[in-house]
């Protein structure tokens, strides 16, 4: 019983690890170059303005990939920890984590690309 306690508890505190993330709001730089950018093209940018709308959603979109990445790599460590062997099992889940990493790949490398595409808008406006 003691041991059920442990691994509830350990799966818990290992589910809410992404949610620690978000907490941490690491895209604020990215919401202050949109609202720079804005303001050099001319639109009013003031808190709970579209700005902070788009960041928010960013953040929750990339927080929701996040959630989906771990539980990608907690089922696929679970079907190969059970396959006791069979090829096929394991077969299928090394695809499943070289999938789940490729798919994180192109999460990060698309927040890198608006990232650099951001501050390249703030150089050509003169903000950056």
């Amino acid at each position: 019983m003691k041991n059920l306690k442990t691994y509830i508890a350990g799966a818990g505190i290992t589910l809410m690890a992404p949610l620690q993330v978000l907490a941490a709001n690491p895209f604020e730089t990215s919401k202050n170059m949109v609202a720079n950018v804005g303001n050099a093209a001319g639109i009013q940018t003031t808190n709970g303005g579209l700005t902070d709308i788009i960041g928010k959603l960013i953040n929750i979109f990339l927080g929701f990939l996040g959630v989906i990445f771990l539980v990608l790599m907690l089922y696929a460590g679970f079907l190969w920890m059970t396959a006791q062997g069979e090829e096929a099992k394991v077969k299928r889940a090394k695809d499943m984590i070289t999938q789940a990493i490729i798919g994180l790949i192109i999460v990060v490398a698309a927040f890198a690309i608006s990232n650099f595409v951001l501050e390249s808008l703030l150089k050509a406006t003169g903000n950056g």
